[in-house]
């Protein structure tokens, strides 16, 4: 059975790579596309809510790579010095909400919002409960703020701790 995803609130595009599927929606409307996603899709599990920084993304000195089920192959070119450097990315900030459709026919899917320094977006606790913990550790590893959390406090640093540890320019 083929999904559609053209009816999603917020859609910005869908991308399609590396096996998964990617549905980059504006983050004013997360919400808003969880509970459509939930309810209308019956992506009824959210498997984890990650961030990433890309703080420098694209700036010289900045390469990676995409790991294969065949490994990496360390004699093709990086970007260090070579004419292919990295896409831009439209903020600094990737908040990744991994979803699972559990039924007879399981699909699983990426939403993808991306946010400037300092903007906030809200917590999707009350589409999937389980983001609780997911959003705690984004908050207290990035310092990423997720509006309406019921209890948005450090998960694995002191509680007294300055700064958020997994931020590029922490």
């Amino acid at each position: 059975m083929t999904v559609t995803y053209d009816s999603v609130p917020g859609l910005v595009e869908t991308v399609e790579g590396h096996g998964e599927t990617t549905l980059v929606v504006d983050a004013a409307r997360v919400v808003e596309a969880g509970l459509h996603l939930r309810n209308e899709q019956g992506f009824n599990f959210l498997s984890d809510v990650t961030a990433t920084d890309y703080l420098g993304w694209g700036e010289r000195g900045v390469s990676g790579y995409i790991g294969t089920t065949g490994g990496r192959d360390l004699h093709a070119p990086g970007t260090q010095g070579l004419p292919r450097v990295p896409d831009p990315k439209p903020a600094r900030f990737a908040v990744n909400y991994h979803l699972l459709r559990l039924s007879d026919d399981p699909v699983r899917v990426r939403v993808q919002a991306w946010l400037d320094d300092g903007e906030e977006i809200d917590s999707v606790v009350p589409v999937w409960p389980t983001a609780d913990w997911f959003e705690r550790e984004a908050f207290d590893m990035f310092g990423i703020v997720f509006r309406g959390h019921p209890n948005l406090v450090r998960i694995l640093m002191e509680d007294d701790w300055e700064g958020h540890p997994l931020r590029k320019d922490y």
